[in-house]
């Protein structure tokens, strides 16, 4: 790598705590823990040090600092570690300090990870891993995050794009050696294509997973739909436990989306309360049942909710996948017995029916996010293998065209692949990538 300056950060969060964490990464790393705390302790052990500015000596701190020398450390660089008492005092003290040190610079966002990817300490997919398992909130994201932190996607691309330069190479090689005796055009017959075939479909195969990696990192998203005073405000409420929407028998009450996020079964759903589906002339109303209809349209799950007088929502055009829940159970006799098989019903007063309720939208959200073992977690890993399988059908729907035009093909496979763990396309795709990291990590 080129990046020669040292960076310090806060590796932990800002507020009164016990212990703030401060990490420091680049060649100077042990000079600055000299200058703080005298000689280098013992590597990966923590040592008990007074720390003092350089610049006049005065004690900053009484801190456990730890000692990491490269390139086995997380940046693959030397790096330092101190462990300070929480204050914000203390901390904003050790900063200061760190800032007036030569080579010294703070940190932005991702920095230590970024300089990670560049000294072959992880790859793109591992290091949108780390950003993925600190911004987890349910269990499911945890092992997700980890799975691909342990390099699920990484060791699968690898192992396809090793295959696409295997028949890369043969390809080049029926070019470049054609005239000689041990290469001949079976290089470019029918077992490269099968082999183009095979990889093709094992490719295609794994992005055809109903995007579950995506749709675990951003939420599985349950919109309630139905006419006004159905009950959806009120359900809203005791499903999230807590007063988030005005619940009112005025019609037309709600009139944005309101939207609740639940743990179930660590996933990450979405509640999502929306203004009630009638025909109105009122303007702003109007507008939140337009919005209403464009949340329908994007959910993944639609509870349906029909009220005693058994009035279905009219859901309009919008394929989603749709429960339907008969609400205010307790206002009508044998409500909860009598309903048909995939139709619940449930009383907000009563509770009956909620858990029930609950567990019906757990298994929605299983079945369409998984449980952590998706092998496509991003955008841009479903873009880049995409590209990959258009080169690859374009290599197959030109067989028997000019050998050059193959090895083309293969050879911008193998770079949308390439793509993925960073081999190509570096500079721009890390920028994306570390734009989105906290500082210190």
């Amino acid at each position: 790598m080129t990046e020669t300056e040292t960076l310090f950060a806060p590796a932990s969060g800002f507020g009164r705590a016990a212990v703030s964490v401060i990490r420091v990464s680049g060649p100077a790393a042990g000079q600055v823990l000299v200058a703080l705390g005298g000689p280098l302790p013992p590597p990966r052990r923590m040592s008990l040090r007074t720390l003092r500015d350089p610049a006049d000596g005065t004690e900053l701190d009484r801190a456990l600092v730890a000692w990491f020398p490269g390139p086995d450390t997380y940046s693959g660089e030397d790096m330092v570690e101190l462990h300070l008492h929480g204050g914000a005092a203390v901390r904003m003290g050790v900063l200061t300090a760190l800032a007036r040190m030569p080579g010294c610079r703070a940190a932005g966002p991702g920095a230590f990870t970024r300089r990670a990817v560049l000294n072959g300490r992880m790859d793109f997919v591992e290091a949108e891993a780390v950003a993925d398992l600190i911004d987890a909130e349910t269990e499911g994201q945890r092992r997700q995050a980890l799975r691909q932190l342990d390099g699920a996607l990484s060791r699968q691309v690898a192992a396809w794009r090793a295959e696409a330069i295997d028949c890369l190479a043969a390809a080049e090689a029926a070019l470049d050696f054609s005239d000689e005796g041990d290469v001949d055009d079976a290089c470019l017959d029918a077992a490269l294509f099968g082999r183009a075939v095979a990889l093709r479909e094992d490719i295609a195969t794994a992005l055809h997973d109903g995007r579950r990696g995506e749709r675990l990192r951003e939420g599985f998203f349950v919109v309630l739909a139905g006419a006004p005073n159905a009950g959806k405000s009120t359900l809203l409420n005791a499903l999230s436990r807590r007063d988030v929407a005005i619940i009112s028998d005025v019609p037309g009450t709600t009139r944005d989306a309101i939207e609740v996020r639940l743990d179930l079964g660590g996933l990450p759903v979405f509640l999502v309360d929306t203004a009630g589906l009638r025909d109105t002339a009122e303007p702003v109303e109007a507008e939140g049942i337009l919005r209403s209809r464009a949340r329908i349209g994007a959910a993944d799950l639609v509870l349906a909710l029909v009220p005693p007088d058994g009035a279905m929502p009219d859901l309009g055009a919008a394929e989603v996948r749709t429960l339907t829940v008969h609400t205010k159970a307790d206002l009508f006799a044998g409500s909860l017995q009598d309903t048909s098989p995939g139709v619940l019903a449930v009383s907000a007063r009563t509770g009956a029916g909620l858990e029930a309720l609950l567990d019906a939208i757990q298994s929605e959200a299983e079945a369409g996010l998984g449980t952590g073992d998706a092998l496509v977690t991003r955008a841009r890993h479903r873009a880049a293998l995409e590209s990959c399988i258009a080169h690859l059908d374009r290599l197959l729907a030109g067989q028997g065209a000019l050998p050059e035009l193959a090895a083309e093909d293969l050879r911008l496979a193998v770079r949308s692949l390439g793509e993925v763990g960073g081999h190509v396309g570096v500079e721009d795709v890390m920028d994306r990538l570390f734009s989105g990291f906290c500082i210190g990590k």
